[in-house]
């Protein structure tokens, strides 16, 4: 990692390094480097390295305003909970709610080894074989995490999974409203249907909130030679900012919607689902089904939800990227989104 000819953005490092020798004594044993390798709508994310050890640090976004938005401590209670369960976490190291270190609550994990699968071709270079079975992979990881009894793991009152999807439809059609500057009849239409067609949700689970597959870290193992991808292990599961007790499905209809989507927008959306080998949506499904013993009854909605809450976020970005707060390639086709997403809902819920 090259020096930094300053703090990065958001980091003080005298004042971080000087916290860190207090609180964990010996864990840095040189000179504190940091880069800063994920920014945007979400939390920021920064590689620490002392030259011999690594650990990564988050932080809300600069400027951030409501601090229940990018609450810090809710990603370490989660994490730390997991530690000891079948989803694999990152090791949580210190968290700090205060704000005199870096001007705003953040935490220390662990470094953990692994690529994000954002892109097709880098996913498609492993074969059909081993991407099929990192697709189901990642359905295995998500039936682990709604297999767990939260009380276990202390996260009892990690929040209400009563009327979880009525506020849910609230929050996002509030977060809208705010973050708009133009008619968007479609989106109106598919938040109306969506409230008319509410499911009875099953029984509530931990869920993660936006799980997907550049939400994870997948080694780079070789397999045993025929291709089956059995080194391809997830190695983490982050970003675990909207995690609660609510309705398990809410999780399947975002995993099966960005499959649908996969490279829409020109590279906005995710496109590694679209690589050759990857289960189809209704396989996936069908796979968490078997897995949980839980039947994804009105999965349509689920995935016409999830639309609706990718909608909300593009037109964020878009409103934003619309008044130079949103800086970065691609933003400028955010506004292209809302609609497009709206429509695949709509469609996914038979209405046109």
């Amino acid at each position: 990692m090259p020096e930094s000819p300053a703090d990065p953005p958001g980091l003080d490092l005298a004042l971080l390094r000087a916290h860190l020798d207090r609180e964990l004594p010996g864990l840095v044993q040189g000179p504190l480097r940091a880069d800063l390798i994920e920014g945007g709508r979400s939390n920021l994310t920064y590689v620490l390295t002392d030259g011999t050890g690594r650990w990564v640090l988050r932080r809300p976004p600069l400027g951030h305003v409501l601090a229940t938005a990018h609450d810090m401590g809710r990603e370490y209670r989660v994490m730390t909970a997991l530690r000891d369960t079948e989803v694999p976490v990152p090791r949580t190291l210190l968290l700090d709610p205060g704000t005199d270190v870096l001007g705003a609550p953040w935490y220390l994990m662990e470094f953990v080894p692994g690529i994000s699968h954002r892109d097709v071709a880098p996913l498609a270079a492993l074969g059909e074989q081993r991407v099929r079975a990192l697709g189901l992979r990642l359905v295995d990881t998500l039936a682990a995490l709604h297999r767990i009894d939260p009380a276990a793991v202390g996260l009892a009152d990690f929040g209400r999974p009563d009327g979880y999807l009525e506020r849910q439809l609230r929050r996002w059609s509030t977060q809208l409203a705010n973050s708009r500057n133009r008619d968007l009849p479609e989106v109106e239409r598919l938040h109306a249907l969506l409230a008319a067609r509410r499911p009875v949700s099953p029984a509530p689970a931990l869920v993660h909130g936006d799980y997907r597959l550049d939400n994870v870290l997948v080694g780079d193992g070789e397999g045993d030679g025929e291709g089956d991808g059995e080194g391809d292990a997830i190695t983490a599961v982050l970003d675990w900012e909207m995690s609660t007790l609510g309705d398990p499905l809410t999780d399947v209809g975002l995993l099966v919607m960005y499959t649908e989507v996969a490279g829409v927008g020109g590279g906005i959306i995710p496109s590694a689902a679209t690589a050759p080998g990857f289960p189809k949506p209704d396989e996936l499904a069908a796979y968490y089904a078997e897995s949980t013993g839980r039947q994804a009854g009105d999965l349509d909605w689920y995935v016409a939800f999830a639309s609706f809450k990718l909608a909300v976020v593009a037109e964020g970005i878009h409103y934003r990227y619309q008044q130079g707060r949103t800086l970065g390639a691609g933003f400028e086709r955010a506004g292209e989104m809302a609609p497009i997403l709206a429509r695949h809902g709509l469609s996914t819920l038979k209405e046109h």
